[in-house]
């Protein structure tokens, strides 16, 4: 691998990780990383009719219920986050 091959490569993943935040950077935690994993999930659960039908089904609620627990689930959906250690 060249210098200018490692160059560019850096530059694309910089570009991709300005354009989307669930690319996520060098200080991301992994707290950080798992809550957008989830949220991004659960947008496309609520997003994607079939899949939300399928879990309104698989969990025997409506489908307005499914989309409400999943926005509901949203805003913690790995609980509280840990801790942070001052230094």
């Amino acid at each position: 691998m060249q210098a200018s091959d490692r160059f560019n490569i850096n530059s694309q993943l910089e570009h991709l990780q300005a354009k989307y935040v669930g690319t996520g950077h060098a200080d991301l935690s992994r707290f950080e990383w798992a809550v957008n994993i989830q949220r991004d999930s659960y947008a496309s659960y609520i997003g994607h009719y079939p899949m939300l039908s399928y879990f309104a089904i698989a969990e025997n609620e409506s489908i307005g219920r499914e989309r409400y627990n999943f926005m509901q689930k949203m805003l913690l959906p790995c609980g509280l986050p840990p801790e942070r250690e001052d230094e």
